[in-house]
């Protein structure tokens, strides 16, 4: 069955398009992240424009979110608190974000910053995570009983930083500055490459600020989902990019997803999670690189360009 998308101007299988959402909710209950790292390449890989499949994922991201977020709140998983300040530097990232993907559209460099920035950040940030989820593997395994973990009430350079908030529900005493840098730098990214960026703030919670494993995910989820709507009106209202019916498929199978995605993560532990979920980045980060290498079916383009003063 083929739904035609009015904004990206072309025509897909309406069951793969839920069946993508669904993969992406799944993946997001699981680990806590949007899961627009991964569904925007798919998306720009079945040939939707990148500026409409970056526009459109965030209203998906929003949905998947929304899902785990809800299950998260009801076990007490959030500390509002730290998102609320995650949230408010987000918003304003998200703005120059959006700027930026409005730039870089004009000049027609924006499908090249996007597969190199995908490129960089998931290729960077994947191999870190494997990295420290291998070491944890070996050191359970040889251990036999589940390695100590040093992340969560320990300090380290950034506890020192002036300016310093308590928050209570994570036991916390941090600066805001890390706090702010982490939240803008999220909301950036987010809204130039359709990410959620859950996997880069999970980390960034976990070894950073030594957030707890319990409350890192659900506040994540709440984080993403708000900067994510932000970002979904501006693109609305600035970019023009936001399929409507392509954002609205997704969210179908994304809800319901994300909810068996929350169920299934209780059964492995965080290094097994933190290993799949690196293999995954890292996966989608070397099928960019290979879009890049590669010469493409099409080597030429036509635009519609338009002149300015008239004449």
């Amino acid at each position: 069955m083929q739904l035609y998308l009015p904004i990206a101007e072309l025509s897909l299988n309406l069951f793969m398009l839920v069946g993508l959402g669904g993969a992406v909710g799944f993946l997001s209950g699981l680990f806590g992240v949007g899961g627009g790292f991964l569904l925007t390449p798919m998306l720009i890989f079945s040939g939707i424009p990148a500026p409409v499949a970056v526009a459109s994922v965030t209203g998906q991201v929003v949905a998947a979110s929304t899902s785990g977020a809800l299950s998260y709140w009801r076990r007490g998983g959030i500390d509002l608190k730290l998102a609320l300040f995650l949230i408010v530097s987000g918003v304003c990232g998200a703005f120059g974000g959006v700027w930026t993907f409005g730039q870089l559209r004009s000049a027609g460099q924006l499908d090249l910053v996007i597969s190199l920035g995908y490129l960089i950040f998931l290729g960077s940030i994947g191999s870190l995570m494997l990295v420290e989820a291998v070491r944890s593997i070996i050191k359970h395994r040889q251990q036999g009983n589940p390695p100590p973990t040093k992340l969560p009430g320990k300090h380290t350079w950034v506890h020192g930083l002036p300016m310093r908030v308590r928050f209570k529900r994570s036991n916390l005493y941090v600066s805001i500055f890390p706090v702010i840098l982490i939240g803008g730098g999220i909301g950036f990214l987010g809204s130039l490459l359709g990410i959620g960026g859950g996997f880069i703030l999970v980390p960034a919670l976990i070894y950073l600020l030594r957030v707890p494993g319990s409350i890192v995910i659900g506040t994540s989820l709440l984080q993403v989902l708000a900067i994510m709507a932000a970002t979904t009106i501006l693109h609305a209202v600035n970019s023009q990019t936001v399929d409507i019916v392509l954002a609205f498929t997704l969210m179908t199978g994304s809800v319901i997803g994300a909810q068996f995605g929350v169920s299934a993560g209780q059964y492995l532990r965080g290094d097994q999670l933190r290993a799949l979920l690196a293999i995954i980045v890292l996966a989608v980060a070397l099928r960019f690189a290979l879009s890049l290498l590669l010469t493409p079916s099409d080597p030429f383009s036509v635009a519609v360009m338009t002149s300015v003063g008239g004449g």
